[in-house]
């Protein structure tokens, strides 16, 4: 399909936004193929026939388990330039043992509460509809379940945060009062740490652009940078690409609060707001 498309391994590497080694793997069998790799591989070789795109994804999905991810995601309205973003997204975060993330804008994902996330998805994802919105809440909620499952081990969570992110009112005072106590409860789970950057570290490498790190078994692929953007995702996976970021997160991390004092700033902005605590 890619050399009747006239395209090289680099050509869809690029428009994979990964790298070349990952589309060979997959095309020798090396590689363990994913419904929303395979979809957007057919999306680039311009397989238009409705057969033989059931027929592929059939057997992706014949030749491993069954993704959790997708009864949420399909269907689910996605942006133009992509296909099925959340759930390629889910599926590494699936695969993952770890996840490291630095943001600046809203919560992550995986330590919102379900008000919260519906009061980002109203002002972000404006051309949803109200279905694919409490699908997307839906899906979300599930991710979080990595945290306390017991087979396999629960996900390792390293969260860094900067603090305008405890400021920004999402949703009003009682969905950030909430917020900020689930921050505070999550974060006291022995694979999850919560670091907040605070104002006087001023401007990091990280400020560049949020990420997040994927770091996955060998025998489940390999590791993964995740930057989304409004355009369009990127999966990142070489070594320069992994090195650098690793080296950005080190350095936010490094400018952070300990846990025990995020704990503590967190807890001032949740007094701040007053109500009972949940």
């Amino acid at each position: 399909m890619r050399t009747t498309a006239g395209l090289t391994l680099d050509d869809v590497a690029e428009r994979m936004t990964c790298s070349t080694s990952k589309i060979s793997r997959l095309e020798t069998g090396k590689g363990v193929p994913k419904v929303p790799d395979v979809s957007e591989l057919m999306r680039i070789y311009g397989l238009d026939s409705d057969t033989e795109r059931a027929l592929l994804l059939r057997l992706v999905r014949d030749g491993r388990e069954h993704g959790w991810w997708e009864t949420y995601t399909e269907g689910v309205q996605s942006e133009p330039h992509f296909l099925d973003r959340p759930g390629r997204y889910a599926s590494l975060e699936n695969d993952a043992r770890r996840v490291r993330c630095f943001d600046f804008t809203s919560v992550h994902g995986l330590l919102q509460t379900e008000d919260y996330m519906r009061a980002v998805f109203a002002r972000v994802l404006v051309h949803h509809t109200a279905e694919d919105v409490d699908r997307l809440v839906a899906l979300r909620t599930r991710r979080q379940q990595a945290l306390v499952r017991q087979v396999p081990r629960p996900l390792e969570l390293v969260a860094v945060m900067d603090e305008v992110v405890l400021r920004r009112p999402v949703g009003g005072a009682a969905v950030m009062a909430a917020q900020l106590d689930r921050l505070v409860e999550v974060g006291r789970l022995p694979n999850v740490t919560v670091h907040v950057v605070p104002h006087e570290a001023g401007i990091l490498r990280a400020h560049a652009g949020q990420f997040v790190l994927l770091d996955i078994p060998t025998e489940l692929g390999s590791d993964i940078v995740f930057v989304e953007g409004h355009a369009g995702d990127s999966y990142l996976d070489s070594d320069a690409d992994l090195a650098l970021y690793q080296e950005v997160f080190a350095d936010a991390l490094a400018s952070a609060l300990s846990p025990r004092a995020s704990a503590e700033l967190i807890g001032g902005y949740r007094a701040v707001l007053g109500g009972e605590r949940g």
